[in-house]
């Protein structure tokens, strides 16, 4: 029996570089027997895939990884879409975005319509995506930790101009760039330096609407060498919206973001 091809990618870097770009939402791809397990039509699932993807945010980790020259980073790229599993959920009851049906298996839409039936059950999922996924996302940690001392996880996201229903606090400001910050594993120095590479694009501000920064739970609160900072762009600065094609903002946006890459390493 053939087995299934990877649906993640580590893309290696510089040997001496601690950074990863870690881009876990980008991808479209539905495998068959997901996308049949699904209850929305064709049409109702293109438009929850153009409101739920980072479209082109792999792209843009690609830009900044080739302008980053000897420094180039290691990346993390999701083959497969959040609709499948969503990584950097916990998969566990504490979740806050199980409330709207979003947890690590998603089972309602960006408009809390019903995406998957009720009496689904998430553990296969878990055990073929999720669970793969995050250990191997934790031996590239691991791995930058035991190269380099220390490891920096920069998150590349993206978020719609206008809140949608399911965003748990998107009545707050929506700034041209959203930095999540965690308070453990995210250091003044690494945000002060996001806020100054980002400073041109029209407006930065931290945890609003969206918060927070990735890292493995094998790490999480534990591993001081362990930083992480999440990049949201919103996509009127580089994309036509939603789902539609990238604009000239996207190379812009790239090289803001190699330099981050190059001053964090």
């Amino acid at each position: 029996m053939t087995s299934e091809p990877p649906f993640f990618h580590v893309l290696p870097g510089a040997p001496g570089s601690p950074v990863i770009l870690h881009v876990p939402h980008s991808s479209r791809v539905l495998p068959g027997p997901v996308r049949a397990a699904i209850v929305l039509d064709d049409a109702a699932l293109e438009r929850e895939l153009d409101h739920i993807t980072d479209a082109h945010t792999a792209e843009l980790a690609a830009e900044a990884t080739a302008a980053a020259g000897a420094r180039r980073p290691w990346r993390f790229v999701n083959g497969l879409s959040r609709l499948v599993v969503d990584p950097e959920r916990f998969p566990d009851e504490r979740e806050e975005m199980r409330a709207v049906g979003m947890g690590a298996v998603y089972t309602h839409t960006t408009h809390r319509a019903p995406l998957r039936p009720v009496e689904t059950d998430p553990a296969p999922l878990l055990d073929r995506y999720f669970h793969p996924y995050t250990e191997a996302m934790t031996a590239t940690v691991d791995e930058r930790l035991a190269a380099t001392g220390r490891a920096v996880i920069i998150d590349v996201h993206s978020y719609p101009t206008h809140a949608l229903p399911y965003e748990l606090h998107g009545h707050g400001p929506r700034p041209p760039i959203c930095l999540g910050a965690d308070d453990h594993h995210t250091p003044p120095a690494l945000l002060d330096l996001a806020h100054e590479v980002f400073a041109d694009f029209g407006g930065v501000d931290v945890n609003t609407p969206f918060a927070g920064a990735y890292v493995p739970l094998k790490h999480h609160r534990t591993t001081t060498e362990v930083s992480s900072l999440m990049i949201e762009i919103r996509r009127d600065l580089y994309m036509s919206e939603p789902g539609g094609p990238a604009g000239l903002g996207l190379a812009a946006l790239g090289t803001a973001l190699a330099e981050l890459v190059e001053r964090a390493s």
